[in-house]
């Protein structure tokens, strides 16, 4: 069974045809992968954030407690330094 020239132009023009349709698929699921990347992006931007937030509060508690630490010791000191003077 040959294939006649009408036939091969018609296998041809299907290939581009298909050829077309699977580079727009493939561009369309580009687009959706490129989507998905942002969002997943804004998430992990926004959970760094709350952690860096979560870190200064906690930054900021153990710098207090160290100061009230701190206090804590003077004050002792000085008591002990008056009972050896006394």
């Amino acid at each position: 069974m040959a294939l006649d020239q009408k036939d091969v132009e018609l296998l041809e023009k299907l290939m581009y045809k298909n050829s077309d349709d699977v580079a727009v698929s493939i561009s369309r699921s580009f687009e959706r992968l490129e989507e998905r990347i942002d969002m997943v992006e804004a998430r992990l931007c926004s959970r760094l954030a709350d952690a860096e937030d979560k870190i200064d509060g906690c930054r900021q508690d153990m710098s207090d407690e160290i100061g009230d630490v701190k206090a804590e010791l003077r004050d002792f000191t000085r008591f002990k330094e008056r009972a050896e003077f006394a």
